[in-house]
């Protein structure tokens, strides 16, 4: 008994539907890669993509023989058309804007930085990123005539626009940049949609995918001028009710202990960020006046400088050890100044964890270092983007006259 012609369109309508989302979110894929994900059977792949390629909707972009393994033909990669959109991630760190463009195959296509003083008004900043993406698209051609959608990470909490503030001046200037209209700014200036989060967040998703390595659920913690923290679930950015979850350097760690920025006491951030560690040292009698003095007193296997930061990092693990209990990641990634200064770091958290966590090995997470630098925010942005954007619409369909 033969389909009736009208739902047979309307699968095949789906599967191109999958297929598209899929090569929007990953980038390019081989087609046994891109039937594994959606579900579909390869015959069925086969004809959806030549479909797909004829229209012009996807393109062959290069095989996977660099990453294929044994003898056999190299299988091709196919991508979005790179020339059906474009996408800008901005990443507004403490004292710089960091911009990465891309192509609809996710192929960064420029990138660059701009620095600011760190107490520069957010209406400057906005200026400057604009002055870079001007600068950036004169020097490599991209005139912006097919942009899908801009991702912007500031620093600091950033609730929806629909839940209260903190009180001014709470986290610095990176907090209230939901008042002080970026995401209008963009808008305007390119009319396209604007999705704004925390940088750390966006730093998070990133880290979901590097290089071949790729995860759908990850713990994050940067431990830097401040403790940010994220949770990837599906490759997904967990925002919570009103778009705080995360914030793992202000959960409580030591009642009654140092004031926070925030307004509470004794927050991971008062005991794990790069002030609080230099902080710690020097209420000590450790000579490690600075970020620079602290990885020199590493290096000479400082005592009183060893025990704080192994205090810090038990801290650390604590707070990952409880939210790991709760979500059950597939890794935890430390970023941040303090991860990079020394192995201790990592090595005393994963210790830290495994008290936390069942005592059979298949429910620890793997912990690691962050693989990709901190202001990696702007490709995170741009991941955010991919997962969100409205390209798929603007596809050619399907002439009336091809058969279903």
């Amino acid at each position: 008994m033969s389909m009736p012609t009208e739902v047979h369109s309307r699968m095949r309508e789906a599967h191109e539907a999958r297929v598209l989302r899929a090569l929007r979110e990953r980038g390019a894929l081989s087609r046994g890669e891109i039937a594994q994900l959606v579900g579909i059977a390869r015959t069925t792949l086969s004809e959806v993509t030549r479909d797909l390629l004829r229209r012009g909707a996807i393109v062959v972009v290069d095989t996977d023989a660099a990453r294929r393994s044994g003898s056999g033909r190299p299988a091709e990669r196919l991508a979005l058309d790179p020339r059906s959109g474009q996408f800008i991630g901005v990443d507004f760190g403490h004292r710089r804007v960091h911009v990465v463009i891309a192509d609809a195959s996710h192929e960064i296509v420029a990138s660059g930085r701009r620095p600011y003083p760190d107490d520069e008004g957010w209406p400057a900043r906005v200026r400057a990123a604009f002055e870079l993406i001007d600068t950036l698209g004169a020097d490599r051609g991209v005139h912006f005539n097919a942009l899908q959608g801009v991702g912007i990470g500031v620093t600091g909490p950033y609730p929806r626009s629909s839940a209260p503030h903190a009180p001014e001046g709470a986290f610095g200037p990176g907090f209230a940049a939901a008042r002080d209209g970026v995401d209008t700014a963009f808008a305007q200036r390119f009319g396209v949609p604007v999705i704004v989060d925390n940088n750390t967040r966006f730093a998070a998703l990133a880290e979901t995918s590097t290089g071949t390595h790729t995860v759908e659920d990850l713990l994050y913690i940067r431990l830097s001028d401040g403790v940010g923290g994220a949770l990837v679930v599906g490759r997904r950015l967990v925002t919570g009710a009103i778009g705080l979850a995360g914030e793992l350097g202000h959960v409580t760690v030591v009642p009654d202990g140092r004031r926070c920025r925030c307004g509470k006491a004794g927050c991971l951030e008062t005991v794990a960020s790069v002030p609080a560690v230099l902080s710690t040292c020097r209420a000590r009698g450790a000579g490690a006046g600075s970020l620079e003095e602290l990885r020199d007193a590493v290096e000479r296997f400082d005592p009183v400088v060893e025990q704080v930061l192994r205090d810090a990092a038990t801290a650390v693990g604590r707070v990952l050890g409880t939210v790991a209990m709760a979500c059950n990641p597939a890794e935890v990634v430390i970023a941040g100044e303090l991860a990079r200064l020394t192995p201790l770091i990592v090595d005393q958290v994963t210790a830290t964890v495994a008290t936390e966590l069942f005592p059979w090995a298949a429910a620890k997470p793997v912990i690691r270092c962050a693989q990709l630098s901190d202001d990696d925010g702007a490709i995170g942005a741009l991941a955010a983007l991919f997962h969100s954007s409205p390209l798929l619409g603007g596809y050619p369909a399907r002439p009336s006259s091809l058969p279903a």
